[in-house]
């Protein structure tokens, strides 16, 4: 039996091929539902490669082949009691191809139901398995102990006779009333006392998933505002040196997630400006070619740097804890995110470029308003992942010419302008904290 992930548009077209391999008939130029009852043989692989390879079971999701005889004679198509979809372009008399139903089964049979035109149903023995939890993100990687926190992923079931279970770095297990809320995406629960960092699992009767994530993550932070972690930097060498772009801040009305925090804003924002007012929504870190220690290259940065000989850009992600007030939302421009090569960390080349200029040279742009006209994050601390697969923009939202490479990851500039889209005027408080770059694959 196979337990192997497949995916649907993955392997289409290879799949199909496979499939028509098993003595099919051409398919005709309409799709017709034939008369009378089909007949299942087996179930197989999408893989041509995997042809011989016979299944008699598959994941929730998996792509599967079915073989039989007079298969166009099928209507519609069940796992359990879940309805799959039936594409008509991947059906023959003999072969059919289709994803199994993601939805977890109310009623278990371990069968396939075929159910024809006329009302006529036949069913053939194959077990749909469940995966393990899947555990993709969490709200706040640094929520406080006795905070509610919320963990993002799949296939969270909590059965009756096996709940489910969450294992927080420390050995310590959450469960009972700890757990507040289970959907099979979104678990909520109430953080422990004790629990440290690392990896967090989750467990269910179908097994354990553990996260890539780390809670209270501490590996290349870079930027932390208050010295706390080894590597970390302030934003020395920064425009307007000796603001609290530089020095950190714990404002009265924001609580800290972690000790010292940067502000932008407020101040009044309207579209796609930049002005002496808007200079209060940014942050630059220009480093020295020639240092050793301070203000050195981020990529010189000992974790960093060996982080960068270990993976590829598209293996790693921008990670930070952002925190912005319900009574200042965000309603207007992207907040641009950009990493610059040495040659590009001047005064000259920040203003006509990057900022007053056209802006083509690669970068990420968060824009969490732009769905629904404004953002904040419900008075609390919130984990923003950013993977630099996606920092290939210019300053207008539209795609960058310029190669992202390991070379760039000298300086760092974060500002308020642009992105493709204006909004409406507003002044939002930015608050963000532990900037990071991490593996997430």
């Amino acid at each position: 039996m196979k337990t192997r992930y497949i995916n649907w548009f993955f392997v289409a077209a290879l799949a199909m091929m496979g499939c028509l391999m098993t003595a099919c008939e051409d398919q005709p130029d309409k799709y017709e539902i034939a008369d009378g009852v089909p007949t299942l043989k087996y179930v197989r692989s999408p893989l041509p490669e995997e042809a011989d390879s016979l299944l008699v079971g598959a994941y929730l999701g998996n792509t599967v082949c079915l073989v039989g005889d007079n298969l166009r004679s099928i209507y519609e198509l069940y796992f359990n009691d879940q309805k799959a979809t039936l594409n008509t372009s991947y059906m023959t008399d003999h072969t059919i191809l289709v994803d199994i139903p993601k939805n977890i089964p109310e009623e278990v049979t371990n069968k396939i139901y075929m159910v024809t035109k006329s009302g006529a149903k036949v069913d053939f023995d194959f077990n749909v398995m469940v995966p393990a939890p899947v555990v993709s993100s969490m709200s706040c990687e640094y929520a406080p102990v006795g905070s509610e926190a919320v963990l993002y992923g799949d296939y969270f079931v909590d059965d009756p006779n096996v709940p489910l279970t969450i294992s927080m770095p420390g050995d310590i297990t959450v469960e009972g009333e700890q757990i507040t809320s289970i959907t099979k995406t979104a678990v909520k629960f109430i953080v422990p006392e004790g629990a440290v960092q690392g990896n967090i699992r989750v467990k269910s009767i179908y097994g354990t998933g553990q996260s890539v994530f780390q809670y209270k993550d501490t590996r290349n932070i870079l930027f932390d505002w208050d010295g706390k972690y080894e590597g970390a930097l302030a934003a020395e060498n920064s425009w307007r040196n000796g603001d609290n772009k530089k020095e950190g801040q714990i404002l009265t009305s924001i609580p800290p997630i972690d000790d010292k925090y940067m502000v932008l804003g407020p101040a009044s924002l309207t579209g796609d400006q930049w002005n002496n007012i808007s200079e209060n929504y940014f942050m630059m870190y220009w480093p020295d070619r020639n240092a050793t220690e301070g203000c050195v290259p981020l990529y010189n940065l000992p974790q960093f740097k060996e982080m960068l000989e270990n993976y590829e850009i598209k293996e790693l992600a921008l990670k930070f804890e952002v925190y912005i007030p319900t009574s200042n939302p965000w309603m207007a421009v992207g907040l641009q995110i950009m990493f610059t090569s040495l040659d590009e960390v001047s005064m000259q080349n920040q203003h006509n470029d990057y900022i007053y200029g056209e802006g083509k040279e690669p970068r990420g742009i968060w824009i969490p308003w732009e769905e629904t006209g404004s953002y904040d994050t419900g008075d609390q601390w919130v984990t923003v992942t950013l993977k630099m697969s996606e920092f290939n923009k210019q300053l207008s939202g539209v795609a960058s010419e310029t190669e992202f490479t390991k070379e760039r990851l000298a300086g760092l500039s974060i500002f308020l302008r642009g992105g493709g889209v204006d909004g409406k005027e507003c002044e939002p408080i930015i608050c963000m904290d532990n900037i990071r770059v991490v593996p997430v694959e």
